[in-house]
Formats: structure tokens, sequence, C-alpha cells
């Protein structure tokens, strides 16, 4: 099992003992998350830490487009509550990257590359992706790449 995983299930049961509803029904969602991505396909199977981040950061995405569809519609309570839930799940992510940070790595991936013009802008993505998994959100590095290349 991953060491992510295991210490989910702690916190999970920490949060229990303190009684924390926010953290114990977030903490449920993930591991719920995890477990289902871990029996999707044709056999089950362990996840890693990478997969789990991953599935995190899903989780966390939801929980920030769900707030803002929430404040859209006048719902601040619900809005706040699933912003609640995803600085939870964002204590178990990596450090997301500044914006200087993910404009050097942009630099560098188009340098490695050799890319120029806008139509250049997958061979970029595939040099950046995995340099930034879990620490940017796709549509950002996508946004940062395409402001590099048609400049």
């Amino acid at each position: 099992m991953s060491a992510l995983k295991d210490k989910l299930k702690a916190d999970l049961a920490a949060s229990m003992k303190a009684r924390d509803e926010v953290r114990l029904r977030t903490i449920r969602m993930a591991l719920a998350a995890v477990n289902v991505e871990e029996v999707a396909g044709k056999e089950a199977r362990v996840l890693s830490d990478d997969e789990v981040i991953k599935v995190l950061t899903r989780e966390a995405k939801k929980r920030r487009e769900a707030s803002e569809a929430f404040a859209g519609a006048g719902r601040a309570e619900q809005a706040q509550a699933e912003l609640d839930e995803q600085a939870v799940l964002e204590e178990y992510l990596p450090a997301q990257l500044s914006d200087d940070e993910l404009n050097a790595l942009v630099d560098a991936a188009i340098a490695e590359s050799g890319a120029e013009g806008p139509k250049a802008m997958g061979q970029v993505m595939k040099i950046l992706n995995p340099k930034v998994a879990g620490r940017a959100e796709g549509g950002r590095v996508a946004q940062a790449v395409r402001a590099r290349l048609s400049a």
C-alpha cells in the first residue's frame, strides 16, 4: 500500500477521535475515490503514491469548481464548505509551482524541444507534463505555454 494512502487512513482515525467533521468527511471521500480508482478497469490493483496524488488532485479540482458554481448561484455557505474540503485535500498534495517557477520550466521545455509558434504546443507539453505533474493544473500549464509560444 502507498505511504500516502496509509497517511490518509491514519488521519481518518485521528479526525474521528478529534470529531473534526470537515476533515473526516473529506478524507472519507478521498479514500473512497482512491478505492474506486483501484478497482476500476479489468482487475483490481494497488495505486502508487503518484496515482493517489492524481486522484486527490482531481478531487481538489472538483471542489474548486463546485465552490465557484455555488458562489455564482449565491450559495455562500455551500461554496465555503467546498473550499474547506479543498483546503484539506491540498494538505496531501505537493506544493504548487509559482508563476515564476512555471515560466522557467516552460522556457526550458521550449528550448529543449526547439519549438516555435503555437503549432508546436504539443511538443512542449509532452516534455513539460512529467516535470509539473501534480504541481500545476493542466489548464494553467497550457496557458503559460500558449503565451510563451505566441509571444
